[in-house]
């Protein structure tokens, strides 16, 4: 099949290498024309394992070309994938569906005969049927449906969940649209992957739906972390117990510092605007989304408090600050908020990430970048764990310590045990969720 992907940002562009590994010809576009530059000669604007290698192939196979031509693209095309931003309006948090809307206009205007005009981007329920409004006012007589297909793609490990997903889910208005969602995803369809095919509004609904539970479950974990902290549990013991009960599930458990990313934040912020919207308040979304900021800005509390209750002229090594690992995305990461209050409080932070410095360096001021943790650690009063990546799972923490100038660690991710730091000569520890070590615990 030919398929046009408009939008070559995360979403886009790892969806439009996967279909074309599929087997169909695909066209991305893209307005920005560097981007496209920068595709065409074999580079990956964004950070994604393997996506360089998958792109490659298919563009080696003849399957994939990128353009900023988006007529040409639409031109034949079987289906037409609109996966272009909708960030949180400033002010309401609603999703801005201004990109979504005039990519349906260009479509519109680039029609030559029956197309299945796809939503991949995240959007509020009743969408889709804009779009199609959009469509059929700037061309009456366009040949065409809508379809939603809303992305379920965990940054860092995107391909593998687009390859081997839970499940594919379709909303559509008619069968000759839902045979052609049926044929793109063909090649899974015949591996048994669940392929839900509904209506518009459901597919619409299940995507909130899907990100606001997984943000409850997070917030609700590091909910009972505090409690931890106050009662002398310990929240892995505790997050372990819960897990193994297969109503509950051990996914998204892990006590950290909040959640963040391009998608549970302006998800959950754009379900309570619909809700209010609806007047049907989503209180559960609305307590995760004030409970998560305050965890976060109780990150650099714990910092403070780590270092006498005041980092004024310390150095604070910290370890990561994308909003998660295998990713250089740094969209709405805790790192954000915690990493400023730190400069803010008078503190030299010096700061290590594979992948963060290409995007962190315009969004952290006030500090210093290093490519080795141990350099970072180098006379440093204390080191911050605030994205697990692999290389700080392994950190030889006796060497770490002798580096510091006074070994203490705010361990964000639990990577390590407070027994692990004392036994390396770690001072002091804080984790989430478990006994703090102090100088003199006997513990």
């Amino acid at each position: 099949m030919r398929i046009a992907m408009i939008g070559t940002g995360y979403v886009g562009l790892v969806s439009g290498v996967c279909f074309s590994d599929f087997g169909h010809e695909v066209v991305c576009v893209d307005k920005s024309s560097k981007k496209i530059d920068l595709l065409n000669d074999g580079q990956v604007p964004i950070y994604e394992p393997g996506l360089d290698d998958l792109m490659a192939k298919n563009v080696s196979a003849g399957r994939l070309t990128f353009t900023t031509d988006l007529a040409a693209a639409v031109d034949g095309a079987d289906a037409v994938f609109i996966a272009v931003g909708t960030p949180a309006r400033r002010g309401d948090g609603h999703a801005d569906l201004s990109y979504v809307f005039a990519a349906a206009e260009e479509i519109a205007n680039a029609l030559t005969g029956y197309a299945v005009i796809v939503t991949k981007s995240t959007v509020p329920v009743g969408t889709n049927r804009q779009v199609k409004q959009v469509i059929r006012k700037t061309t009456p007589d366009a040949d065409f449906d809508v379809a939603s297909n809303p992305e379920f793609l965990r940054e860092g490990a995107a391909i593998d969940d687009f390859m081997r997903p839970d499940r594919v889910v379709v909303g559509v208005q008619s069968e000759r649209a839902a045979e052609v969602i049926a044929e793109v995803y063909r090649p899974l369809f015949l591996r048994d992957f669940p392929i839900v095919t509904t209506d518009l509004e459901s597919a619409e609904m299940v995507k909130y739906a899907a990100n606001a539970f997984l943000a409850t479950k997070i917030t609700f974990i590091n909910e009972i972390a505090q409690l931890c902290e106050k009662t002398g549990a310990d929240i892995k013991s505790v997050a372990n117990g819960i897990g193994l009960d297969g109503r509950i599930g051990n996914k998204f458990l892990h006590a950290g510092p909040g959640y963040g990313g391009s998608c549970f934040p302006k998800d959950t912020r754009a379900l309570a605007r619909i809700g209010q919207e609806h007047a049907v308040p989503m209180r559960i979304t609305e307590t995760v989304i004030e409970v998560n900021d305050a965890i976060i800005r109780r990150m650099s509390s714990k910092i403070v408090d780590l270092c006498d209750g005041s980092v004024a002229g310390k150095t604070i090594a910290v370890f990561g600050v994308t909003f998660k690992p295998n990713t250089d995305d740094m969209r709405e990461a805790p790192s954000l908020t915690i990493v400023p209050a730190l400069v803010g409080a008078g503190a030299k932070v010096r700061i290590v990430d594979p992948q963060g410095r290409r995007e962190g360096e315009a969004m952290l001021a006030g500090v210093n970048w290093v490519e080795d943790a141990y350099k970072a650690a180098q006379n440093a009063d204390a080191v911050v764990i605030l994205t697990e990546w692999n290389e700080f799972r392994a950190l030889d923490l006796k060497r770490l310590a002798r580096r510091m100038e006074t070994p203490r660690m705010a361990d964000l991710r639990n990577v390590y045990s407070p027994k692990e730091a004392k036994k390396a000569g770690f001072v002091g520890y804080v984790g989430i969720g478990r006994p703090d070590l102090v100088v003199g615990d006997p513990s």
